[in-house]
């Protein structure tokens, strides 16, 4: 037996062996020379992220519902001009500012073609167009010179050249010096493969707990018994039908393997839903699912109220700014007037509250 000295202890090279987990430098998409081009070479990926897995779509509509889902409210003459805008055809302007805000989260960047009166000025028509097929042109200071409308197929192929004051364009989280919007997906996406990868693991984890792998152990080699076995336990299970045997355990045995589901991969599973909301900017309340009890479902919600006021405040503004239209998006229910209530009524209760001293009689009185 070989000697056991502690003295001879060594330790491993995790330092070296293990890398620490880094993130890639990038810098902003800014200006480059006398005239920069920038296009969306993402848009089809981000498209179909958001076509794909149903909770990011859930959340992106569900952000954009209650930033303009409640309509708006405008003065007379201007409520007139937004009611004739049809965008395709069959649109309203509530449709097509819904769906700006939407493909700005999506896409980083939406636009849509401005339609005036050639004589008056006054706004006809807002038709969306598909940010994979427009290019910003700036010029050396940054600022936009021009749009460029491309083929769908041949982003080589210019159809339409558009002017600044000829395209509404609706920028999300454009920051520091870039010249394009930064899409909400940009950030989701390693929690999107992840949720993707968890999901595909679990459908077939969940297929085998109703249709189990089974293990058969053959007493034989030959190979035309051996396919001949196979062929008519397979039809008997596609068909969920008996299968009968002769009794011989020497000749067949079988085991069925068991999966059992771990409660860190449900665990796994709803962090990486959780996160869809929290990097949305999304309470999970409004689907139902906070979690939490119900007046912290209500500090949740009310702390997001200021994000929505934010959304509608820059959608407001840009309409103003773009289409030289004053809008008033109506907000979402506030909870604040009835937490203030909650409070008052826990205050009151407080108030009423009896110490043991005083219900204690006193000595001699």
């Amino acid at each position: 037996m070989g000697e056991l000295n502690i003295s001879q202890t060594t330790y491993g090279n995790m330092t070296n062996n293990v890398k620490d987990v880094t993130v890639d430098l990038k810098n902003t998409d800014g200006i480059t020379g006398n005239e920069t081009v920038w296009i969306n070479s993402k848009w089809s990926q981000y498209w179909g992220y958001f076509n794909s897995i149903a909770e990011l779509k859930s959340a992106m509509i569900m952000k954009s519902i209650w930033n303009v889902g409640k309509g708006l409210i405008a003065d007379p003459e201007t409520t007139v001009i937004l009611d004739h805008v049809s965008g395709w055809g069959k649109d309203t302007f509530e449709d097509i500012l819904f769906n700006m805000d939407l493909i700005s989260r999506v896409a980083g960047d939406s636009f849509a073609e401005i339609i005036r009166d050639s004589s008056t000025g006054i706004l006809i028509n807002l038709k969306p167009l598909d940010p994979g097929c427009i290019k910003i042109v700036v010029n050396d200071k940054g600022i936009i010179q021009r749009y460029e409308q491309t083929a769908k197929y041949s982003k080589n192929q210019i159809l339409n050249n558009f002017k600044p004051d000829e395209i509404f364009h609706l920028s999300h989280n454009r920051l520091a010096d870039q010249i394009h919007g930064i899409s909400d997906i940009e950030g989701m996406e390693q929690i999107i493969l992840a949720e993707n990868e968890s999901f595909t693991d679990m459908r077939k984890i969940m297929h085998r707990q109703a249709k189990p792998l089974i293990m058969f152990k053959l007493g034989t080699d030959n190979q035309a018994k051996i396919d001949a076995f196979v062929l008519k336990m397979d039809q008997a299970v596609n068909k969920g039908e008996n299968i009968y045997i002769p009794d011989d355990k020497n000749a067949v045995s079988y085991e069925v393997v068991q999966i059992n589901i771990s409660q860190i991969i449900m665990e796994w599973r709803n962090d990486i839903k959780n996160k869809y909301y929290r990097t949305m900017g999304l309470p999970q309340i409004v689907f139902g699912s906070s979690g939490t009890t119900e007046s912290g479902g209500k500090i949740e919600y009310l702390a997001h109220e200021q994000i929505f006021e934010k959304d509608q405040k820059f959608l407001e503004n840009q309409v103003w700014n773009q289409l030289y239209l004053r809008i008033n998006l109506i907000p979402p229910v506030s909870l604040l007037e009835n937490l203030q209530t909650d409070a008052s009524k826990d205050g009151a209760t407080q108030q009423m509250n009896m110490q043991q001293s005083d219900i204690t009689a006193g000595a001699g009185k």
